[in-house]
């Protein structure tokens, strides 16, 4: 039977560990968690069976690994020791008789973007972030008409265009969307990347290399490689959906603390086809995955056992492959995430009618 790995890590310590191990996790403070963890193997967490391709309706199996680091621990040990945990995992992939690796979380953002974890496996590896390219844009664009905004008459911003993530965003936003932002700290490079992204079609393009003109924005997509938040609340604009696809995030804690009138979302989460059973809690509704791991599910479907998406580099070429593979075999962007948490349709529906309560006001103060 076609199969793949997927490797997750602990996000939050103290909860994550309690999905599998609930009286270690009651037992130890977190601090003790987060030293230990640097000790521990990799660990088996479930068998995943029921996928089925609606295109083809094979029928595939798979497994979830833990690497046992968090994504502070991974940031701030030495590449090598990471790469150690990773490695290990993905051998435990390949004991378990896989024939793909997916990367997930933070495991694919370390070094180079998996080249060398590929190196010292026997089966293909992917980060994933082809297809999170795609479900970015269009969980972005899906999030914007749920808040009332017409893409078509919109003015969208990207964060980060300059970056390799970030320029494919741009080109596949900018035939949606009435104008657009590239931001970034480069001029030259921004305007090399506007001379590309202008060839999708006559969107108005715009540069900038200040963040206070995120306030024009209707919709936001920020894929920066920063280490800290670079969006606050002050940036936005009220109403203003905003995509967060960077790890760690661009996208401050405070834009949900302090702008009930602003919808923030990391990408779309994806349905996967068929009668999936995790066998495991993530923190996703049943029957929903993250694009990263909907990817490696592709391959497995398409039976593509190559290394798809690593390092650095994505390519347009590549995120239109993968998309239309993932549709194909029965993948849908359905619902949306925030800061680890689902977000209902009446949240939605809450920021919202705040947001129309705010601009009503603004447009009553300055007529």
């Amino acid at each position: 039977m076609d199969n793949f790995a997927f490797i997750i890590h602990p996000v939050d310590p103290k909860r994550d560990v309690q999905r599998k191990y609930p009286l270690l996790a009651k037992l130890l403070p977190e601090p003790a968690i987060n030293y230990f963890s640097q000790y521990f193997p990799p660990v088996y967490i479930s068998h995943i069976t029921g996928i089925t391709s609606q295109a083809t309706g094979k029928e595939i199996e798979g497994w979830f690994i833990a690497c046992p680091l968090t994504p502070a621990q991974m940031v701030s040990l030495p590449p090598e020791v990471v790469y150690k945990k990773i490695i290990a995992a993905g051998k435990l992939a390949q004991r378990l008789g896989a024939k793909i690796l997916g990367l997930g979380g933070f495991t694919s953002v370390v070094g180079d973007g998996g080249q060398t974890i590929a190196q010292y496996l026997d089966i293909p590896v992917t980060t994933g972030d082809s297809y999170t390219v795609a479900t970015a844009v269009e969980g972005t664009l899906k999030a914007a008409r749920q808040m009332n905004i017409n893409p078509a008459q919109a003015t969208a911003a990207v964060v980060g265009a300059t970056g390799s993530i970030g320029k494919v965003c741009a080109q596949i936003l900018s035939p949606h969307v009435a104008e657009l932002i590239l931001v970034g700290r480069d001029p030259h490079a921004l305007e090399q990347i506007r001379s590309l992204v202008q060839a999708q079609g006559p969107t108005q393009i715009h540069t900038s290399t200040d963040m206070a003109d995120l306030r024009r924005a209707d919709m936001i997509l920020t894929v920066t490689n920063a280490i800290q938040a670079i969006i606050e609340p002050h940036h936005l604009k009220s109403g203003a959906v905003v995509c967060d696809v960077a790890r760690p995030r661009d996208v401050s804690k405070q834009v949900v603390n302090q702008r009930d009138d602003v919808l923030v979302i990391e990408g779309g989460m994806v349905k996967v086809p068929g009668q999936v059973n995790f066998n495991f809690n993530f923190g996703f509704p049943p029957g929903m995955a993250f694009a990263c791991m909907a990817e490696t599910i592709t391959l497995a479907l398409e039976g593509h056992y190559q290394s798809y998406t690593l390092g650095k580099t994505i390519s347009l070429t590549q995120v239109e492959k993968m998309a239309e593979m993932a549709h194909r075999h029965g993948f849908r962007v359905s619902g949306f995430r925030s800061f680890e948490h689902a977000i209902t349709d009446e949240t939605i529906n809450e920021i919202r009618q705040k947001a129309h309560q705010e601009q009503t006001q603004f447009n009553w103060v300055n007529p």
